[in-house]
């Protein structure tokens, strides 16, 4: 395609800033979703979606495992809950109640007795997904670079940044799709790479849920343009201080938090 040819009227352009704008505004976590199978073909559209994203020096540091079979799915789960859900969860204890994610608001004498609460009533519906994208990431790529502090310094920025572009762009293509997703981060990989047999060098990134969706699509809410964007310089009037990042957190919480309640009963 040449360069005359790739070139959009204003009209073409406005049109598909408009389509491309309903699909993020429509985009949801659904973390609740139908067994129906999901067509390979509709699989192959996300996965061609994760393909053409950005990524440093365009070393494309993903790869994708696809798991459908339910005792994979299952394992993959129990590894979730046992190691993943308990690291949150402790991480969780260091906060006050009331800004804790919404999982782990649960009631209790001591955290451990929380803890026990949790997890005995605890399940992980993206285990019930009809298929699973594992996104794994390949640091050695990302050796492509030209600036070497781009590769090995900042927590490797580059490989997590192209992995989170690629991620992004199968979320979007989901929800083009007509269909839900989750975004399930992976805090300890171990348990996860025995599972899928990954080699040591590579990174489990992230697990991506992907079916049609078992529940309501609820607004999304989204702070105002006004509140963040600065012209010139930082606008310090906008600048939010320690406790009123605490009362954002509380005021996001309430507004999230029926999200988690519809899926699992509130713990008490």
């Amino acid at each position: 395609m040449s360069d005359v040819e790739a070139t959009l009227t204003p009209e073409q352009a406005a049109a598909d800033y408009e389509t491309l704008y309903t699909v993020m505004a429509k985009r949801m976590s659904a973390r609740r979703l139908k067994p129906d199978p999901v067509p390979d073909e509709i699989i192959g559209k996300v996965l061609e979606a994760g393909r053409w994203a950005m990524s440093g020096a365009n070393a494309q540091p993903w790869e994708f495992i696809v798991v459908k079979a339910p005792a994979r799915k299952q394992a993959l789960a129990d590894a979730y809950r046992d190691s993943n859900m308990e690291f949150c969860f402790w991480m969780e204890q260091m906060r006050d109640y009331d800004l804790r994610h919404p999982n782990f608001q649960v009631a209790g004498s001591t955290p451990q007795e929380q803890w026990e609460h949790m997890i005995e009533g605890s399940a992980v519906g993206w285990a019930k997904a009809p298929a699973l994208i594992v996104v794994l990431g390949d640091g050695r790529r990302q050796w492509a670079t030209v600036a070497g502090a781009h590769t090995f310094g900042r927590h490797a920025s580059h490989l997590t940044d192209g992995l989170a572009n690629c991620c992004t762009h199968m979320h979007l293509a989901i929800a083009a799709l007509g269909l839900g997703s989750q975004w399930v981060t992976i805090h300890i990989q171990e348990p996860f790479k025995r599972i899928l047999k990954v080699p040591d060098l590579l990174d489990v990134f992230l697990i991506i849920s992907i079916g049609y969706p078992d529940m309501l699509r609820k607004p999304g809410t989204r702070r105002e343009l006004s509140e963040f964007v600065h012209t010139e310089e930082y606008d310090m009037s906008k600048y939010m201080q320690n406790a009123e990042v605490a009362d954002y957190i509380r005021r996001l919480r309430g507004k999230t938090r029926f999200r988690y309640e519809e899926i699992e009963p509130a713990r008490s």
